[in-house]
């Protein structure tokens, strides 16, 4: 009998720019030391399961959480994992935005210069795309929205949903389908933190 996929979506751990709510795509900030800690109690559970595959997005906090998690090993870089890329706002707090463009919204509009909600949806579709046919546990290494972005496409809920999600740092969500009903996509965690783990 085959074993479904099951994939394990992992947010990074702490930056200073999380911290401080700056939108964090392009730039590749290191791990606060107490991101590295939350990455390294994620390992903690992560190490007790086997992972037919591990992929990582290609910026260094997330690579770093890998590593820190103990499953850096056998992981391979997804460029499609990236932090949705926000453009103009690169650096800027949701604060900031609303001040001059009150009505933005990341999952309707879009950053200007950077991607649009449609681009960020097809990378998503891309990544389970890629892993169709394999078996078993999937861990995927990336960031707060783009994580989203592949829970709300999983369940094949159109992008403007992934504004319900939040995953909080080294927090992780578990993918996979309902129980005994295996042809339909189920959220089975999410924003599990490694702080209470």
């Amino acid at each position: 009998m085959s074993e479904l996929q099951t994939f394990y979506v992992i947010r990074h751990g702490e930056t200073s720019w999380s911290l401080s709510g700056q939108h964090t795509g392009r730039s590749d900030i290191p791990l606060t030391p107490k991101g590295e800690q939350q990455a390294r109690n994620l390992g903690e559970h992560l190490r007790t399961i086997s992972f037919a595959k591990v992929l990582m997005s290609p910026r260094s906090r997330a690579q770093r959480t890998c590593e820190l998690a103990g499953l850096s090993g056998t992981a391979t870089i997804d460029a499609d994992l990236a932090e949705c890329d926000y453009g103009d706002y690169e650096g800027l707090r949701t604060a900031d935005i609303l001040q001059n463009n009150p009505h933005w919204n990341l999952w309707t509009d879009g950053s200007p210069n950077g991607e649009s909600p449609q681009q960020i949806s097809a990378r998503a579709d891309r990544v389970f795309e890629s892993l169709r046919g394999l078996e078993g546990n999937i861990a995927l290494f990336s960031h707060g929205h783009f994580s989203c972005a592949l829970a709300t496409r999983w369940i094949g809920l159109p992008i403007e949903n992934a504004q319900h999600f939040v995953l909080d740092p080294a927090a992780f969500g578990v993918l996979g389908f309902v129980e005994r009903h295996e042809t339909i996509a189920a959220i089975r965690h999410w924003n599990i933190s490694s702080e209470g783990i």
